[in-house]
């Protein structure tokens, strides 16, 4: 799953990569399709107007449905959506509220007026033009994504891109190589990230082209011998983090630029090394022959989805992009997009021994990939 949390807010400067990053070729034709009908819809209703049943059909609003479901692990259909849109369109809260539509029909004006600002200043090709530039040179890739933007959903989740099935209208989330790869934005948070809609802009666009990365490179991998190797292999549950750890941390490290220059704030430090030793930790249970395939499994989870900086999985991987871009240059990272986490960790590993103020790796991690 590709479930991606944003939650760091404050004033942003998007930042074209051009001046940063090598140029490429038209042969990097990566189509963003954004089909907003379920918000849209959806912000209709929290305005007294509109069918319950009709945005419970909608796709955007049954991928909505399936990752709050499979997020708060209990089941949820499309009888259980309709019933709260009916309660949130006369102003009232049915249940749990689990699809948070109360706090997301407060922020009403405000989702609408980002939504037209996406739909006026080209969002989906600027967005492209930022990511395609983190390919290495000659990358052919040719894909029309569908961006569908809803306005509500689970309280973790801003946007996220997977790969869907659907059956008629019901999406059901499949593995690499299967289905299409599609992203959702969710404008219910989108309208957090800053104090006015210029600012709230620049940071969907952020969020945005952080998971078109995802969909570039989930397309990349189908077409690159290396990578198809790589996913029929027999792989450990570390070699599962680690590769969630290298595709979330190139999409962070361009979220960092893009907010920041690629610079950590003084606050952000503590957060920095603890998601390291959170890895570490990890880690060890995961190589342990003693630990449950199921506890594996929550831990690779739980890597990407607790939260900005509790991702700890996501965040290490920002820390290992950062400093192969900083110490080895940008054509070091984009290699590691072609040749895969192993070579991600390896640089870095490489990094740790000549670069005194870096993150430490625990040595059981070391020994692991020097050993490949």
């Amino acid at each position: 799953m590709g479930w991606t949390h944003r939650s760091v807010f404050g004033s942003v400067s998007l930042l074209f990569l051009s001046s940063l990053l090598h140029a490429q070729d038209s042969r990097f034709n990566l189509q963003l399709a954004m089909d907003s009908q379920s918000a849209e819809n959806t912000i209709e209703l929290y305005r007294g107007i509109g069918s319950p049943t009709q945005i419970s059909s909608l796709r955007g609003s049954q991928l909505a449905l399936a990752t709050t479901s499979a997020l708060s692990r209990r089941p949820l259909t499309a009888a259980t959506l309709e019933e709260q849109l009916q309660a949130v369109k006369f102003g009232q809260t049915a249940g749990d509220d689990v699809f948070q539509l109360t706090r997301a029909r407060a922020a009403v004006a405000q989702m609408e007026e980002l939504l037209q600002e996406m739909k006026a200043r080209n969002f989906s090709r600027r967005v492209v033009s930022t990511v395609e530039q983190l390919f290495p040179q000659g990358t052919s890739i040719s894909v029309t994504v569908p961006l569908y933007v809803v306005a509500f959903g689970h309280q973790n989740i801003d946007a996220y891109v997977n790969r869907v099935v659907w059956r008629g209208n019901t999406p059901s989330f499949v593995g690499e190589g299967a289905g299409q790869v599609t992203i959702v934005l969710n404008l219910a948070k989108a309208v957090y990230y800053g104090r006015d809609v210029d600012e709230r802009f620049l940071w969907t666009m952020s969020v945005v082209a952080h998971e078109v990365f995802h969909a570039a490179f989930s397309v990349y991998k189908e077409e690159s011998t290396p990578w198809r190797r790589y996913y029929t292999a027999q792989r450990s549950y570390l070699d599962q983090l680690a590769d969630l750890s290298h595709n979330e941390g190139i999409a962070y490290y361009l979220s960092l630029i893009q907010r920041s220059r690629g610079k950590f704030q003084p606050s952000e430090v503590g957060n920095v090394q603890q998601a390291i030793s959170d890895f570490n930790n990890k880690a060890h249970e995961l190589l342990s022959p003693t630990t449950p395939p199921q506890r594996s499994q929550r831990i690779i989870q739980e890597s990407n989805t607790s939260g900005y900086w509790g991702n700890y999985g996501s965040i290490t991987g920002m820390i290992i992009a950062r400093a192969i871009d900083n110490n080895l240059g940008r054509q070091a990272l984009t290699e590691t997009i072609a040749n895969g986490p192993d070579d991600f960790f390896t640089k870095y590993i490489r990094l740790m021994k000549t670069v005194g103020d870096l993150p430490q790796l625990s040595a059981e991690v070391v020994r692991y990939f020097e050993r490949r």
